[in-house]
């Protein structure tokens, strides 16, 4: 059975350093559109250092966030103490989620589902622990624009990237997978990032969907 700890000590430094220069150069806003309007109680997965903690509206009147990697935890919940909403910090996997069924009014995803195991599963969960017309808000690494790309993003990831990044995949088609899951999607806006980069981890998509 799986535990609710994973750990990954090197890709954990590595990102927090990483998230915020990329904060810095543009996807701090990003993260606030993906958030804007939010309100009630939300269930973050995957919360990494908690940068998305400050940018909660004050409509939102708690949120639960779960991050299963120990070190990032710790950063989250130093990040948790400075956010102008209540943000539990607590362990456990996507997979299994730590809530009872409907708790939640919305759940967010950021850069979660291209890094899980079983993303089908964890939506699933998603689901169940958000009420009926709950929304999900994601921002994710997606699948490239071409064949050729998309082919290289498959041998990244068949090979030494996931074990780079934390178990990330680059080319992951995630609004099929939510689709897939039960959710109705009702905004998706594709985008690269850095702006007008063409690598393997630049294609993303941020969106809005609906149990």
């Amino acid at each position: 059975m799986p535990t609710s700890r994973i750990s990954h000590p090197v890709f954990a430094r590595f990102y927090t350093r990483v998230s915020e220069v990329l904060d810095h150069h543009g996807l701090a806003e990003h993260r606030r559109a993906l958030l804007a309007g939010l309100s009630g109680r939300v269930i973050e997965i995957g919360a990494g250092n908690g940068l998305n903690f400050a940018r909660y509206p004050p409509a939102v009147t708690g949120v639960v966030a779960i991050e299963p990697e120990p070190r990032l935890r710790a950063t989250a919940r130093l990040a948790a103490t400075r956010a102008a909403v209540r943000i539990d910090v607590t362990g456990g996997l996507a997979e299994q989620l730590p809530a009872a069924e409907g708790r939640f009014d919305a759940a967010v995803v950021t850069f979660v589902l291209c890094s899980l195991a079983d993303p089908g599963a964890a939506l699933m969960e998603i689901h169940r622990v958000l009420v009926p017309g709950g929304q999900l808000r994601f921002l994710e690494h997606v699948r490239a624009d071409t064949p050729g790309r998309v082919r290289v993003q498959r041998l990244l990831d068949a090979t030494v990237w996931p074990r780079l990044a934390g178990g990330c995949h680059t080319g992951r088609d995630s609004a099929a997978e939510i689709r897939a899951a039960g959710f109705t999607i009702e905004k998706l806006e594709r985008f690269l990032f850095p702006a007008g980069v063409r690598s393997p981890i630049s294609f993303c998509a941020r969106g809005l969907a609906r149990r």
